[in-house]
């Protein structure tokens, strides 16, 4: 057991996650498993949503309610007031795009490891607007070729710069602190996908230099699903950047042609926010930084080497992920076998994993020369045990397969 969590410690998380009696859970880059108190949470609220009102409810607990944008704020070395509350991380990601006022020709600068939606996001706009997509070459080892980014920044002065801090589609950490000193240095707009990262490594606005941060809350946080947030800085809020759809709850109509966006953040929001998900999600950060996200990366890097050493001894099965730095999320594929029937046998024995195919990323999979994986992700509830087990499990699906 790796020493950053005693025994003890984990036993009492898991006691403290209802899901582990039922499941092996190696899905935590989907949905993690939500612990007791952010259940506790949501019900109590629906109860009294159903008991004295919404509307009314929200009032009671508008202090509570006020509370989750200090916790999200906490998490990412922020002040309140450049939170949002989003519908999802997609929904966050959206809205900072929206905010941009892009013109035929601007540029975009990407990655090729971008999550999917983002890159259909800029496509769109290429269609739409005649935005022009330019991506960053990678480096030898995996991941953003910094030297390439810097060049493109000084030559093209893209409109923005946009990564996904870990890709959905592999285990990559991008070098976004690296990335935050170089884009310092142009008046390019930052867009930081943080969507598989925040509860699972630390992050800080001061040394990543993004104007926006795109959260979901249903992953390593471990929140309930429909939940998510966005970062905004100063200078996106001086600019005046502002959805493109704004409502009532993100400005002030003051006159019948007039109306004035807020000063912070909650331009940003729609004025139906889902206060018990926001609620669950207050309670996940502050899990989260009890916990200590320190200490959460340190037990989720052990995990996944230790996943990986094991799937490396599989034989026929080829890991897909690259990178200097890896983190919690493995991808892997088994020529000759059905990824669907995998996944459907591996449930079958109470083991959750996902699959993923070409679709969710053109690049990175043309490049590997492959159809699906299959993403397996710990998180630091999970056993050596289990582990083990999901190892034995594989080698019996393939045996039988062969």
């Amino acid at each position: 057991m790796e020493q950053n969590f005693s025994v003890e410690e984990i036993t009492r998380l898991r006691d403290d996650t209802p899901g582990c009696s039922n499941v092996i859970h190696l899905n935590n880059a989907g949905a993690s498993l939500m612990p007791a108190p952010v259940i506790k949470a949501i019900m109590e609220h629906i109860e009294l949503e159903g008991n004295i009102g919404g509307y009314e409810a929200a009032d009671v607990r508008r202090e509570e309610i006020q509370g989750f944008y200090g916790a999200a704020a906490q998490l990412l070395n922020t002040k309140p007031q450049n939170i949002a509350f989003t519908a999802n991380a997609t929904d966050a990601y959206t809205k900072a795009l929206s905010s941009i006022p892009f013109q035929k020709g601007d540029i975009i600068l990407t990655s090729n490891d971008d999550y999917i939606s983002n890159q259909i996001n800029f496509l769109s706009l290429a269609k739409r607007d005649g935005v022009v997509i330019k991506r960053v070459r990678n480096a030898p080892e995996g991941g953003v070729d910094l030297n390439d980014l810097d060049r493109q920044l000084k030559e093209l002065h893209p409109k923005l710069l946009s990564i996904t801090h870990i890709p959905t589609n592999s285990g990559l950490v991008q070098p976004v602190e690296e990335i935050g000193s170089i884009i310092k240095k142009y008046d390019t707009l930052y867009l930081l996908d943080a969507c598989q990262s925040a509860g699972q490594k630390k992050l800080d606005i001061n040394k990543l230099n993004c104007d926006f941060l795109s959260v979901a809350g249903r992953k390593f946080l471990r929140g309930p699903k429909g939940t998510g947030f966005l970062y905004v800085s100063d200078k996106a809020l001086d600019l005046g950047l502002e959805p493109l759809f704004i409502d009532m709850r993100g400005a002030d109509w003051i006159e019948k042609d007039t109306y004035i966006a807020q000063k912070d953040a909650t331009r940003f929001e729609y004025w139906e926010l889902a206060y018990v998900l926001l609620l669950g999600t207050k309670v996940a950060i502050e899990y989260c930084l009890n916990t200590g996200i320190d200490r959460i990366w340190k037990r989720i890097q052990f995990l996944a080497a230790y996943s990986r050493k094991k799937l490396a001894e599989i034989d026929g099965l080829r890991l897909l992920d690259e990178g200097p730095q890896l983190c919690s999320l493995i991808t892997f594929t088994i020529p000759g076998l059905d990824p669907e029937t995998i996944k459907a046998d591996l449930f079958k024995q109470k083991i959750n994993v996902v699959t993923s195919y070409r679709n969710f990323a053109v690049i990175d999979f043309d490049k590997k020369g492959v159809q699906w994986a299959i993403r397996v992700s710990a998180h630091y509830f999970n056993l050596e045990s289990e582990i083990d087990f999901f190892i034995e499990q594989l080698k019996l699906l393939i045996s039988k397969k062969i």
